[in-house]
């Protein structure tokens, strides 16, 4: 029996804003009717159940696209969901299906946005034009004259268009070529933000932080706390901390750093920032990569209750996970930026080599915000992690940044209508 596994894949537009998220989850191209028919049953079971049980911590946020088999249509799974928040995808194997077409049409009607995968030109494609609204392309398979010609004639019917299996910055800046309206891919999720910025933080955090440190006594939990939303916070605390003038020993721990400064000198700092940053507004790139950093830091953190015989803390594991795109964040190679913060080897051996089992960590989490089943699997074995709490992790922990971002996002509004 196949694990089946729930995932979130961002889908950008050309200036690599998201425009929302595609839930993947694995054995959803299994068609009906065939001889893996059992394992299609099996494959909706699993996911109708999870999503009945989380429904309010799946989908969350911008829209979400998600790839309904027949069984799923038939039970009436998209239901679950608010017409505003879903897009429903179907493949082939609900074209072809003699009644989950009457379905999609239903839901059509009733206002749900409707996507098909690996749009192609053939009759019974071209026969739902008037309930679809988005075609996604493979731009590693189709021939370019097949795409050229699909999306102009998307577009002269006011159809969005976007690119799936963008891997490679060559099939990016292809579809950047042809007009797509968005893309994604593994490119897409990771592709670094054309501006890098020295202090690229949220500026509601220094609101925030600004209102704890003042307090007549104040909680350096929540302090702690504030700080560890963010990546280049994190790894600003810790460089100052472990300069010469402030401490003689290694400081590995935001808590550690916080009690090495003092309330003092922290909230001096706090100042510093603040005021080095107040004209240098954070773009929506860097705010995506904040967010991203922030999901892996949780994710590897929580993996860390399940992960046999590792050689480091929990901490480490969230500092590892933070850290994974402050390359992305500082105009600096990654290793230049892990040298002046004393973190531990296995990390840096986990982020630059990918070497040891904090290395597997890193690329397990890695592997399933690709949605890479296969190598799934194989670091979840590695590390000793049944392969059933995976899903459940990786949604407890999204739902927790959600709600976090909500809030930093609240007072950055806040903050921005306190200024004018």
């Amino acid at each position: 029996m196949r694990e089946k596994y729930i995932v979130r894949q961002p889908i950008k537009n050309a200036g690599s804003q998201v425009i929302g998220y595609e839930i993947l989850y694995h054995g959803e191209n299994q068609a009906y009717g065939n001889e893996e028919a059992t394992n299609d049953f099996a494959a909706a079971d699993t996911v109708y159940n999870f999503l009945l049980q989380n429904v309010e911590r799946s989908l969350k946020g911008p829209v979400h696209f998600m790839t309904f088999t027949t069984n799923l249509l038939m039970r009436k799974a998209p239901r679950l969901f608010g017409k505003e928040s879903l897009v429903i995808q179907i493949d082939d194997s609900v074209i072809i299906h003699p009644f989950a077409m009457r379905f999609v049409q239903q839901f059509a009607r009733d206002g749900y946005k409707i996507a098909v995968n690996e749009f192609r030109f053939s009759p019974r494609y071209m026969a739902l034009m008037g309930e679809i609204d988005y075609i996604k392309l493979n731009f590693e398979t189709t021939a370019d004259a097949s795409l050229r010609n699909i999306i102009e004639m998307a577009h002269s019917m006011n159809k969005q268009c976007i690119a799936t299996q963008v891997e490679t910055e060559e099939i990016y800046n292809k579809a950047v070529s042809m007009g797509v309206d968005a893309m994604q891919g593994s490119y897409v999720a990771q592709k670094l933000a054309t501006k890098a910025h020295t202090s690229g933080y949220l500026q509601s955090n220094f609101f925030r932080l600004m209102v704890a440190v003042v307090q007549e006594e104040p909680d350096m939990e929540e302090i702690e706390q504030i700080i560890a939303t963010d990546a280049t916070l994190t790894y600003g605390l810790l460089r100052v901390a472990n300069t010469a003038y402030f401490s003689t020993s290694r400081v590995t721990t935001i808590r550690q750093a916080i009690m090495t400064l003092g309330i003092g000198q922290l909230k001096q700092w706090i100042y510093l920032l603040s005021a080095s940053n107040a004209e240098n507004e954070i773009d929506p790139d860097s705010e995506e990569f904040l967010k991203l950093s922030f999901m892996r830091a949780s994710f590897c953190s929580e993996l860390m209750r399940y992960a046999k015989n590792m050689p480091i803390s929990r901490t480490d594991a969230y500092l590892m996970g933070m850290f994974s795109t402050l390359d992305y964040l500082i105009a600096a190679p990654l290793e230049e930026i892990l040298s002046t913060v004393p973190v531990a080897e296995e990390i840096k051996d986990a982020l630059l080599r990918h070497e040891g089992r904090c290395g597997a960590l890193y690329d397990l989490a890695i592997s399933y915000e690709r949605a890479d089943w296969k190598n799934i699997n194989v670091y979840a074995e590695k590390l000793g992690i049944a392969t059933n709490l995976l899903t459940s992790t990786y949604f407890s922990c999204t739902e927790e940044v959600n709600m976090i971002w909500k809030q930093l996002t609240e007072m950055e509004s806040y903050a921005s209508a306190e200024e004018a």
